[in-house]
């Protein structure tokens, strides 16, 4: 299955590991700014998104010489640069979405990159992001999750819109049978692979998960 693979104007904490994570299938998209991730990886993306006031003109020239497409917003609008390119992989069919350079020094933008996938329509793609050592992606109801990781590594559940009920996980040092992780309580940070792999379900809710290697 086609991926799409969405560079934001983030923080790009390791470059290589990035260039590491693609497959040769991915379909490479640039909000804005995450352009410049692109093109000093020497990379190609096959569209940008955004009002485009990341970039100076000559960088915008240099893409345009690439037969990048092009896609302008007004500056002022209601949505951000990566919100609009997770719009346009959902409408254009794609059903799983890595985003590199979703974090870093700004909290607001940080914040609203983290809640994005599970904001309306967009909860129906599996978004994962990749930040150095630490993968963040998103569970949601019905489904039996198998995370793969390490002995010793950390994974972090954090209840995302309200309470979550009925998470089971196996291969985790703090195993929860059936139990809540409520929403703006700790109880789910930090627990620790005992295997490596690690099975968890819910019955109810979003969790927002973490896992970090060592």
């Amino acid at each position: 299955m086609t991926r799409a693979v969405i560079f934001a104007n983030g923080t790009l904490q390791n470059p290589e590991q990035a260039r590491e994570a693609l497959r040769s299938e991915d379909v490479l998209i640039a909000a804005n700014g995450g352009a410049l991730h692109c093109l000093a990886l020497g990379l190609t993306p096959s569209i940008v998104i955004g009002d485009f006031d990341s970039m100076s003109e000559q960088e915008v020239q240099a893409l345009e010489a690439r037969e990048v497409q092009l896609i302008r917003h007004p500056a002022h609008k209601d949505y951000t640069d990566l919100e609009l390119a997770l719009q346009h992989a959902l409408e254009t069919g794609m059903h799983e979405v890595l985003i590199l350079g979703a974090l870093g020094a700004r909290w607001d933008q940080t914040i609203a990159n983290l809640l994005l996938p599970v904001s309306g329509e967009l909860a129906a793609i599996q978004i994962s992001m990749l930040d150095g050592p630490q993968e963040v992606f998103f569970l949601q109801p019905g489904h039996e999750y198998q995370l793969r990781g390490k002995k010793g590594d950390t994974l972090s559940l954090i209840p995302l819109c309200g309470d979550v009920k009925g998470i089971y996980t196996q291969g985790l040092e703090y195993p929860l049978h059936g139990e809540t992780l409520y929403f703006g309580a700790t109880r789910g940070i930090s627990n620790v692979f005992i295997e490596d792999i690690a099975h968890i379900s819910l019955e109810n809710g979003s969790l927002l998960c973490v896992l970090i290697h060592q």
